[in-house]
């Protein structure tokens, strides 16, 4: 799983944050548009995309998109 595509996938979640403000370094639970709803949204981003569940725990334990792509990545 290559960083750039994870990090496309991901930004192509949020509707009200282009795409450019989301780097592999983002705290994305600092983006305004950062909910419960966006968090069951990534959740159900990688089962979708690379077959994989984490649990909201496990997403809530990643700071950066580079931090979820890790983890992401060690459970395939």
């Amino acid at each position: 799983m290559k960083l750039e595509n994870f990090l496309e996938n991901f930004a192509a979640e949020f509707v009200d944050t282009p795409a450019n403000q989301i780097t592999f370094d983002t705290d994305y639970k600092s983006l305004g548009e950062w909910d419960s709803l966006m968090a069951l949204t990534i959740i159900s981003m990688v089962d979708e995309k690379y077959g994989l569940r984490i649990t909201g725990n496990e997403l809530r334990s990643c700071q950066s998109v580079r931090d979820l792509h890790d983890l992401v990545a060690t459970l395939k």
